[in-house]
């Protein structure tokens, strides 16, 4: 199926009008130079208070908000198509992505290689009652939210007003979902399952199964396209050359292997792969921490996440990489003309809140997001992340009957999607 760049914003989303269609928006010059003042100036320091490797990082993270705004691209727009109208042009590019993703992760999970000697590790988390329960909340979240995880960021970078609250929200949920997960914890599991090493396929049988599963996907949606005849996703603006790389829009598919390529190096320079949320938890810790709230007693900060509630949140990677997103995102906006926020509805409001905290809770008990569970989770050969395709994607069947009580809107089988 031709595949065409569209945009991840939802109906709902205040910048929607001004989305790069048809001719090219002047490029909003001040914000240009601020942004690229930020990146500057946040980099230097990280490289200053941690180390260049850290700095590296932050760069990573702005390429990953630049491809995401630039293609639009879509996780909960994705899913929203698929069972709304039976438009599979997103959930394509994610099997193009997940593909290139696993053969390179299997590349280097054989090998160890790594770019600072750390040792590679994938995200292979327990299937239980936790998973289930908190990726079926996260898929009822990010439509309620309009937005999973890399989409908040990188809506919020780009402008979006109503995502604010949403990123907020996402905060506050995390937060909570940390505090519970002692709890979720002994809730029935069959532990961590891997695709590649406990079956004993390997990682070359594990890479085997998963292209197999991927080629699956793939044709079966060109088949339920060809019976649907779902609408197809327009593509952004015509812009050609030079001009589409920073002023225009990405092809969907050419951000999914963009998107995939810089998931391997975040594994390759940091030993572990892209992950989003479990800086929101961290942001939120540290700031209970700081008026008084004893967060240290929770079983989520121990470990590795105490020594991060108590350092500088530039040495946590993913926060670093959060930053690089937002940053990406925002001069990405301001360079195709884009970044307008405006006032929000009520009901958007409403509905930004309970999806953020609903995501936010979701993904601590699902062991991550659409990026931690489900992108780092299958290239990582990961069984969970398996299912929290399925339980997301039955949230999102659910979400499409709360929606409407917000103001929101669901596609229609006769609409233009763009």
């Amino acid at each position: 199926m031709a595949q065409s760049s569209s945009s991840d914003i939802p109906s709902n989303w205040d910048q929607r009008s001004t989305t790069v269609k048809g001719p090219l928006q002047s490029i909003q010059t001040p914000y240009v130079i601020l942004g690229l003042l930020a990146i500057i100036a946040l980099f230097i320091t990280t490289v200053l208070v941690v180390d260049w490797v850290q700095g590296f990082l932050f760069l990573i993270g702005l390429a990953l908000g630049m491809a995401l705004l630039y293609a639009r691209f879509g996780f909960t727009s994705a899913f929203r198509r698929l069972v709304s109208v039976g438009n599979v042009q997103g959930l394509q590019a994610h099997m193009l992505m997940l593909a290139v993703a696993t053969t390179l992760f299997a590349l280097i999970f054989s090998s160890g290689f790594s770019f600072t000697g750390v040792e590679p590790t994938g995200y292979v988390s327990p299937v239980g009652i936790s998973l289930l329960v908190g990726a079926f909340m996260f898929g009822i979240g990010m439509q309620l939210g309009s937005g999973c995880a890399s989409g908040t960021l990188y809506s919020v970078g780009g402008g979006s007003s109503s995502m604010v609250v949403t990123l907020f929200f996402f905060i506050v949920g995390s937060v909570i979902g940390a505090y519970h997960l002692a709890y979720w914890q002994t809730t029935p599991s069959l532990g961590p399952i891997s695709l590649a090493e406990t079956t004993g396929f390997g990682f070359f049988g594990g890479w085997a199964l998963q292209m197999a599963l991927f080629a699956i996907i793939y044709f079966g949606t060109v088949l339920f396209a060809k019976w649907k005849n779902p609408p197809k996703m327009k593509p952004l603006t015509t812009t050609t050359g030079f001009k589409k790389i920073l002023r225009g829009a990405w092809p969907l598919f050419s951000a999914a292997i963009v998107l995939a390529v810089l998931n391997a190096l975040v594994l390759a320079v940091r030993g572990t792969p892209w992950g989003i949320t479990s800086a929101f938890a961290l942001w939120g810790g540290k700031v209970l921490d700081f008026v008084g709230v004893d967060v240290a007693s929770w079983d989520y900060f121990t470990g590795a996440n105490a020594e991060a509630l108590s350092s500088t949140v530039l040495a946590d990677s993913t926060s670093v990489l959060n930053f690089g997103i937002m940053l990406g995102a925002f001069v990405s906006a301001a360079l195709q003309g884009t970044f307008r926020p405006k006032r929000v509805k009520p009901g958007v409001v409403g509905a930004s809140v309970i999806g953020g905290l609903l995501m936010g809770y979701g993904a601590r008990l699902a062991y991550g997001c659409n990026i931690g569970a489900y992108f780092g989770g299958i290239a990582s050969f990961s069984l969970h992340g398996w299912i929290w395709a399925v339980m997301a994607i039955l949230g999102t069947v659910l979400a499409l009957y709360i929606r409407p009580l917000f103001g929101l809107s669901n596609p229609k089988p006769k609409d233009s999607l763009c």
